[in-house]
């Protein structure tokens, strides 16, 4: 249902190596991903009053981007229908036109006559009370109570409901309507995770933030959506002008638009651009010429812009918002922040995984590279293909090159014929909503061997191996066919720590022909690898055209010397773009101010300013609020620090890295005691998460509590034995108590999962030396020689 970026977190570890108790005196701290923080000790925290704490909530709150008094005004699809009735027409009944609507008799699809369906042992009942659409659910208490359906969300191949609340909230609920036909599983209520046990305490039950219509779905379903969220109330008064994906969500405000075609008092004004905010006229004038010889089609002059690519990623992509209102005409990532290749969202290879949408997928892709817009493929208004099936590939790519059995080796009428089940093979979301991947790839079924990603062949021939259908491709083609997206070893030795991954990164990086998603994916992971010889990564990164990639670079900063951070990341203040902008203001947000002259301290505080506005853009928000308690404590506020985490904890007590940040912020200030007594409040209410019970071990270490801190740790790995870390930093402290021979127990099974692991080889040599066991010691010395040649002997 949502495509905002929210609820991911990755790890910054400070655990040096080293192998006594002391090495665990670090901590354990979370960050947005894009925004990664570090809070710093120091300063004093005064109690909390009434005007400080308005000050907090109302500073600098973001209106609408731009200067509202100055933007044309929002009119309406019918003011425009009438001279536009072709477009009208197409529009009609199409999934923008039926995105959200009122919950009436035409509009709900799902069964309302009585019928119960169960899920995690609550029985919903759906019914009809007088002419209202009804359900009796589980409330957030538990409590079966009766809602009444406000809206319909969508259409096809599902339907879901919303339901009002107080404080201006639309929750969706998570029973759902299989709009497909009985004959294809559809006609029935099912639930959208069916797999999961959710109850009314899950924070991904219905009624709670992450089911909340506001803040994650609402802006791409209707028009000039406004959220209005009130921090004081913590209540939303949501507007529209539209309920509905129409005319003016794609094309901006259309007043102007108007005035010039009714040849109103100064219309010439407009004459060049018609009074339209933004032209989506990319294809405009531009044919697709034949090439014999490839059967490939060439556009017949460079796409010159993205404004089209970019207006349809607004809602087609996974990103995070990072404004406070989207002004038509201006860069995507002036407002939002698209996901990168990251693990969990997308394979190593590039495949979509999570629910990603189009547009990471699409700016992999050849057909990127060469110049397609979404509209080449897709008409804008009615959403359809501009020809059926195979037929819209055929636009582009001959038929008698490509539609044959010497290309496909199918038969005609076989699914392996089809151009989209080959190149864009589908995943399900959503239970029954199959969308398709758009890196258009070559399927390599070699990697599903080796890497364990999915694969076209596969999906059909599912009775059969991967090993099987690597062989039939290269019986086929006499080779591995490579495509373009060159990257999944890379991404996959990275993701398992391999340290000699270095190399092929700096690689892929360098390569200008590698899509900007992955050079930035690449720089966003170079971190581990850079060392003198490479910096000039960085460089390139941060003058990169693609101002993903420079953002991406410039969280890397974070990791260099203050004084060569500082000369890098300073020019990018003045960014053309926001996302770049904001970035770097985060990177150089804990520079002392006597580092800087007046003019650069007023350029920093500016810079400053608006991260701390994109991020109050997502105010109702946990990960927002965290990502602004780090840049608060790395300022030294500690009194802002300490408000923005626990307004994360308030807006959603199950958000780990909020306690944990906050546990690490008592830290900081040298009130351990305080850390103890967050992180033991935190796991009363969460027992069975992981990071808790591993920030409280590295608490209690620092305590010198080594015996209750080694009963954390290991409760740690029991939760999260996928993590190599917690299994290296618990054995160490069991060596640290006087266990050497159960840390070596535990680091002999953690090295045969996890072999890559230079830190727990290193504590295998270590402690092996230590207890004698010379040749063991060499054994795994020669292990980390071979991943790490430079490592001492």
């Amino acid at each position: 249902m949502n495509n905002q970026t929210v609820g991911w977190v990755k790890e910054r570890s400070d655990v040096p190596i080293k192998y006594n108790v002391l090495a665990l005196m670090g901590t354990l701290r979370f960050t947005h991903p894009t925004y990664c923080g570090s809070a710093v000790p120091g300063a004093n925290v005064f109690s909390f009053t009434l005007p400080v704490l308005l000050l907090l909530l109302l500073h600098s709150w973001p209106a609408i981007a731009g200067d509202a008094d100055s933007r044309p005004d929002f009119v309406g699809r019918q003011v425009g229908a009438s001279c536009h009735a072709a477009q009208e027409e197409l529009w009609q009944e199409s999934h923008h036109d039926l995105a959200m609507q009122e919950a009436t008799a035409t509009t709900v699809l799902g069964d309302f006559n009585d019928r119960e369906f169960t899920h995690a042992g609550t029985s919903s009942r759906f019914f009809r009370k007088d002419d209202r659409f009804m359900v009796r659910t589980d409330g957030p208490d538990g409590k079966l109570t009766d809602y009444e359906i406000k809206y319909t969300f969508g259409v096809a191949p599902l339907q879901q409901y919303l339901i009002e609340f107080p404080g201006g909230r639309l929750q969706a609920l998570s029973i759902a309507w299989d709009a497909r036909p009985q004959a294809q599983g559809g006609q029935r209520w099912f639930h959208l995770y069916p797999d999961e046990q959710i109850t009314h305490d899950d924070e991904l039950h219905w009624t709670g933030l992450n089911q909340n219509w506001n803040n994650m779905c609402a802006e791409c379903h209707s028009t000039h959506l406004q959220k209005n969220y009130d921090p004081l109330q913590k209540s939303f008064d949501t507007r529209w002008s539209e309920i509905d994906v129409s005319c003016e969500a794609c094309h901006g405000p259309g007043a102007l638009h108007v005035d010039w075609a009714n040849k109103k008092p100064g219309w010439e004004k407009q004459a060049g651009s018609k009074g339209l905010t933004i032209a989506l006229n990319e294809r405009q004038g531009v044919h697709w010429q034949p090439d014999a010889n490839t059967g490939t089609a060439s556009r017949s002059k460079p796409r010159q812009g993205s404004a089209e690519i970019e207006m349809c990623a607004r809602c087609h992509a996974r990103r995070s918002v990072i404004s406070g209102g989207y002004v038509h005409s201006e860069p995507l990532l002036d407002h939002y922040l698209p996901r990168l290749l990251d693990a969990g969202m997308y394979y190593p290879d590039g495949q979509i995984e999570d629910e990603v949408y189009v547009y990471g997928s699409f700016l992999q892709s050849r057909m990127h590279q060469a110049g397609v817009t979404c509209s080449d493929c897709h008409d804008p208004h009615s959403l359809q293909l501009r020809q059926p099936g195979s037929g819209v590939c055929l636009q582009c790519h001959a038929a008698n090159k490509f539609a044959t059995t010497a290309h496909h080796f199918h038969k005609p009428d076989a699914a392996g014929a089809s151009c989209v089940e080959c190149h864009m093979p589908p995943r399900d979301y959503m239970v029954v909503d199959p969308r398709h991947d758009h890196s258009f790839r070559i399927p390599r079924p070699d990697q599903s061997v080796t890497l364990g990603t999915p694969n076209a062949c596969n999906n059909c021939h599912t009775d059969k191996s991967p090993q099987w259908a690597a062989t039939q491709v290269q019986d086929w083609y006499g080779q591995v066919p490579q495509g373009l997206q060159n990257w999944a070893e890379t991404f996959a030795a990275t993701r398992n720590g391999d340290p000699r991954t270095g190399e092929s990164l700096l690689q892929l990086i360098r390569d200008s022909d590698t899509p900007a998603i992955a050079r930035a994916t690449a720089l966003s992971q170079v971190g581990p690898y850079l060392n003198a010889q490479s910096l000039d990564v960085l460089t390139q990164g941060l003058w990169d055209d693609d101002p993903g990639v420079r953002a991406a670079t410039m969280g890397m900063l974070e990791q260099l010397p203050a004084g060569l951070r500082v000369q890098l990341a300073f020019p990018f203040l003045e960014d053309d773009v926001r996302a770049v902008r904001i970035e770097a203001a985060r990177v150089l947000s804990a520079t002392p101010a006597g580092d800087l002259d007046d003019k650069q301290q007023a350029l920093l505080e500016q810079g400053i300013e608006e991260f701390i506005d994109s991020q109050l853009a997502s105010a109702e928000r946990p990960e927002a609020q965290t990502n602004l308690g780090n840049l608060y404590a790395a300022r030294g506020q500690l009194l802002q620090a300490e408000h923005a985490y626990r307004t994360a904890i308030e807006l959603n007590p199950a958000y780990t890295p909020a306690w944990v940040n906050l546990a690490d912020y008592y830290r900081g200030r040298q009130d351990e005691a305080a850390a103890e007594k967050t992180l033991r409040e935190a796991i009363a209410g969460m027992p069975a998460v992981a990071d808790l019970h591993y920030a409280l071990g590295l608490s209690l270490i620092r305590q010198q509590q080594a015996e209750a801190a080694v009963t954390e740790l290991q409760q740690a790995t029991t939760l999260n034995p996928d993590s190599a870390r917690y299994i290296y930093v618990y054995a160490v402290a069991l060596n640290s108590t006087g266990k050497p021979d159960e840390a070596l127990l535990v680091l002999q099974g953690a090295h045969n999962r996890f072999p890559n692991d230079t830190d727990i080889l290193g504590a295998l040599i270590a402690f092996n030396r230590d207890q004698g066991n010379s040749e063991a010691a060499s054994r795994y010395t020669k292990k980390l020689q071979a991943l790490l040649p430079s490592a001492p002997r």
